[in-house]
């Protein structure tokens, strides 16, 4: 937790910081608390987040997520609210999966059904879906064509329950990794992973 203002943590945002901690997640994550921006908010707490990752310490070769809780007791008016979340989540693909036209709009689609399945109330959504496609060449021939999707995006939540907005972000990392929906209502696009 990044605390900018001196004096006792403001009651809303405890009550966040709780809501954020008993968030549950699904098995396949590994889910830690790490250090927050600063500069973005008086108050802030962010969590790393890896799709069963094959070493600790580093990214997960299925898909990595970051999530940012901000809070600023004053109210922004670009987040319509005295909290945003800011949230970020990467997975590599299957390259005729990364040539899909409407993968960065399935992308943004599984984040809001996510959220809205668990009942997260939110406004002033935005973000950008980034699909990237690479070759290797020279020394990196042997590693062939590749694809990944990355996601940024962020929101305004209305309650400083947030637990359904961490287990919503969460929900995205799996999806994004190629394992099915743990949602109803949400379908998945595809079956194979790169494993590459």
């Amino acid at each position: 937790m990044s605390e900018t203002r001196a004096g006792q943590t403001p009651p809303e945002f405890a009550e966040a910081l709780e809501a954020v901690r008993r968030a549950s997640t699904r098995d396949e994550l590994v889910v830690t608390e790490i250090a927050a921006p600063t500069g973005l908010a008086p108050y802030a707490v962010a969590l790393a987040a890896d799709v069963s990752p094959s070493r600790h310490g580093g990214d997960s070769e299925l898909g990595t997520g970051r999530f940012v809780l901000l809070f600023d007791p004053e109210g922004q008016d670009s987040w319509n609210g005295r909290f945003r979340v800011v949230c970020f989540a990467q997975a590599p693909l299957e390259t005729d999966i990364g040539l899909d036209p409407f993968l960065a709009e399935v992308t943004w689609s599984w984040l809001i059904d996510a959220l809205d399945a668990r009942g997260a109330q939110y406004t002033a959504a935005s973000g950008t879906a980034t699909k990237i496609l690479s070759s290797g060449f020279g020394e990196l021939a042997r590693q062939g064509d590749g694809a990944q999707i990355e996601l940024r995006a962020s929101w305004t939540p209305q309650e400083s329950d947030v637990t359904a907005h961490v287990e919503g972000w969460s929900e995205l990392l799996c999806m994004l990794a190629g394992l099915p929906p743990a949602a109803p209502g949400v379908t998945s696009i595809r079956s194979r992973r790169s494993r590459s």
